[in-house]
């Protein structure tokens, strides 16, 4: 149910344009300090994975990781293309 919940959260914020998708563009909004929650894909690359926590815990910011996998994340989105992280700005 929990799971549930999250993917909704997500796919709400990125109707409302307040998502930011992918790595880099999440790394740098973690690093200017606006974002307030990180979605990750199931298999979100390791490299990725220890960035986006590091700078996570510096800012106080909550990651969470979901069950589908980047592609399913893409399709679930309606998104051409795989996600494997989503930043929600403040």
């Amino acid at each position: 149910m929990a799971e549930q919940s999250a993917l909704a959260e997500v796919k709400k914020y990125v109707e409302t344009k307040h998502a930011i998708l992918g790595t880099q563009r999440t790394l740098k909004a973690l690093k200017k300090g606006t974002l307030k929650k990180i979605f990750l894909s199931k298999n979100c690359p390791d490299s990725v994975r220890k960035d986006i926590d590091y700078y996570a815990t510096m800012g106080n910011v909550d990651v969470s990781t979901l069950e589908q996998p980047n592609d399913e994340l893409g399709n679930l989105l309606k998104k051409p293309f795989s996600i494997s992280v989503i930043g929600i700005s403040k």
